[in-house]
Parts: C-alpha cells; structure tokens; sequence
C-alpha cells in the first residue's frame, strides 16, 4: 500500500495518485514480491527537496526524487508482517521540468520518479555502473511505453 501525501496544497499531480498504485503493485509483481510493503509518497516543491538534499544528504542542490529506506536489506524473508519501506520524495516542479524536457507527459515522468524511488526502498541503486545497469533496465521495464 502506498500513502500519498501532497505537502504542496496545489495539488497538480492528485489525477495520477491511481497510477501509483497500478505501478507500485506491478514493481512487486515484476519483483516477484507479494504485497507486504508499505511505503509513503510526499510529493513537496523545490525549496522543500533542496532542504531535504542539504539536511540528510549534504548536497546543497535540488533533486527531482529522494528515498529514504527503513529497512538497509532487500531480503525481507525474515519478517512475518507488512513492512514499512520507507518514503519517497517527489519534487513536483521537476515533475514538470523534466518532462518538458524529455519531451513526454508529465504522468511518465511522474511514475518514472515513483518507480525510481520504490525501486531505492527495495535495496536498488545506481552507485556502480553494474548496479545502475540492473536498476535502470528494471525500472524501463515497469514503466514501458508509458505515454
């Protein structure tokens, strides 16, 4: 389950919030994960992510997405009940910029950003080329042709 928090009030992106449900549950299903996670999906400005960057990551810079995991292991076998993944970060004028400049629809670039995020709570990243290979085919996969 996912629960969608817009910290924005201008809610731009609240047509799409149905789409993230669709794509959270087929990223478990491409994963082979039953649906026994949670997560949380804040969708914030630029002021807001850039903080976020500066205070937890020391990057004085904004960012289009940023997870925070709760659990560091993608091997949940060990636990018997739902678990919180953690939260994702969605900064809403990147939403828009990107798009435009990617030259596709702000829905893509939306769900892109989500999986992208979901994939970071499920143990993914791009640190090493390998890795960034394996996340990025992955994450192109669950979003397709995505208009």
């Amino acid at each position: 389950m996912v629960e969608i928090f817009d910290l924005t009030k201008k809610k731009l992106l609240e047509k799409y919030f149905k789409d993230i449900k669709k794509y959270y549950l087929k990223t478990l299903e491409e994963l082979k994960l039953k649906d026994d996670f949670d997560a949380s999906l804040i969708i914030v400005g630029k002021r807001k992510i850039r903080s976020i960057n500066r205070d937890y990551r020391n990057k004085d810079k904004e960012t289009d997405v940023i997870s925070f995991a709760n659990i560091d292991s993608n091997d949940y076998d060990f636990l018997d009940e739902r678990i919180n993944l953690g939260d994702i970060f969605i900064n809403v004028d990147r939403v828009y910029s990107q798009a435009k400049k990617y030259e596709h629809s702000e829905k893509r670039e939306f769900i892109f950003l989500f999986v992208h995020g979901l994939l970071h709570l499920l143990g993914y990243d791009h640190m090493e080329k390998n890795d960034e290979e394996i996340m990025f085919k992955l994450q192109d996969k669950i979003v397709g042709k995505l208009k």
